[in-house]
């Protein structure tokens, strides 16, 4: 039987459901398809989602909270050993994550709940904890990625931990010191298998070499695939002005630029959601998957393997005009916003 992480305070069946994680609220319609009060339970509390035919697929865990379980469990095991540690992930949702640990040392399995596509699924990560007189040292060693040039925002061999990612593991670590007395402790987090399971992300196209990268801005990973792609499509269906985004950064800001509008999390499914569009549609969010889809050839030439680098050039802002040119081709009722991870405006295509 497969192990499922869980989190509590399901309510009643017949009760409102809104996903605690996007704020979306279920149509009625929805929540009487499904029927069943346990899975209903799991999408409140924020580790499913609702498609409209009523199915209910799990959300699985990110690199970022399986690597903050370890750890924590690591530390936890100095004292006594643990099975399960609770996590408080990015999206503020307290996580249930089975391990197995004993004497400073933890594992931690990558939970993917219904993503089929989930390259690092199953991963183990692995966190060895050893006592030290004072603070918190977090090393990473195998299976976990470097930056083997300088980014935007990683210098030239840094290892691949998202600033939130390592703001979860940190405030797990912390958890267990506090919780076992510990004044100081050393954790170092493998992920065995990590460099060939590498190979088959987009880590060697962007720069980062020797593993995966531990990331995670909610902690909580999407059922995005096939299934799923009706119910956006329906939602976005209706008639009236409505807002795309992208990824959860372009989820946030999105609410706060059009407060009066649905605004829908996409994904990747640009391309499906807009061959249904015919009324008023803004697209907005971060510029890297907006820009590839608008604009496919937008990096020939360039020198540069993403967009992100792209965006310090003094090349871009003819790029994104280039886009937006293709997208009122294209798309005439499309109105494309692109933002940076502070929510400033980058473009508007008007």
């Amino acid at each position: 039987m497969r192990s499922s992480p869980y989190s509590r305070n399901s309510r009643d069946v017949n009760q409102e459901v809104i996903d605690p994680v996007s704020g979306f609220r279920y149509p009625g319609e929805w929540v009487r398809r499904c029927g069943s009060q346990q899975e209903l339970g799991l999408v409140r509390s924020g580790l499913a989602v609702l498609a409209s035919s009523g199915t209910v697929r799990r959300r699985g865990f990110t690199t970022g909270t399986t690597a903050a379980a370890a750890c924590k469990a690591a530390v936890l095991s100095l004292s006594s050993p643990v099975s399960a540690v609770d996590i408080t992930t990015p999206c503020r949702i307290t996580v249930t994550v089975p391990v197995e640990s004993s004497g400073g040392r933890a594992i931690a399995r990558k939970y993917a709940g219904d993503y089929p596509q989930d390259a690092t699924a199953g991963l183990e990560f692995v966190a060895v904890a050893s006592r030290c007189d004072d603070g918190l040292i977090i090393e990473t060693g195998e299976g976990i990625g470097r930056f083997e040039r300088d980014t935007p925002r990683f210098a030239k061999g840094n290892p691949a931990v998202s600033p939130t990612a390592l703001e979860c593991i940190l405030v797990a670590a912390d958890e267990a010191m506090e919780m076992t007395g510990i004044p100081g402790a050393r954790i170092h987090v493998s992920v065995p298998g990590g460099r060939e399971v590498a190979k088959k992300t987009l880590n060697p196209r962007i720069g980062i070499h020797g593993g995966i990268s531990i990331l995670g801005t909610t902690g909580l990973v999407e059922p995005w695939d096939d299934h799923l792609c009706d119910s956006v499509r329906e939602r976005a269906s209706v008639p009236g002005r409505v807002v795309l985004t992208t990824g959860r950064l372009g989820l946030r800001w999105s609410r706060l630029l059009f407060p009066d509008c649905e605004v829908i999390l996409i994904g990747g499914k640009i391309r499906e959601v807009l061959q249904d569009r015919t009324g008023e549609t803004v697209l907005c969010g971060l510029p890297a998957l907006i820009l590839r889809f608008l604009y496919p050839g937008i990096l020939s030439g360039t020198g540069y393997d993403t967009v992100e680098e792209l965006l310090q050039d003094q090349v871009f802002p003819g790029k994104m005009e280039h886009a937006f040119d293709l997208a009122r081709k294209n798309y005439p009722n499309l109105r494309v916003v692109l933002l940076d991870r502070q929510g400033r405006v980058l473009g508007d295509s008007g």
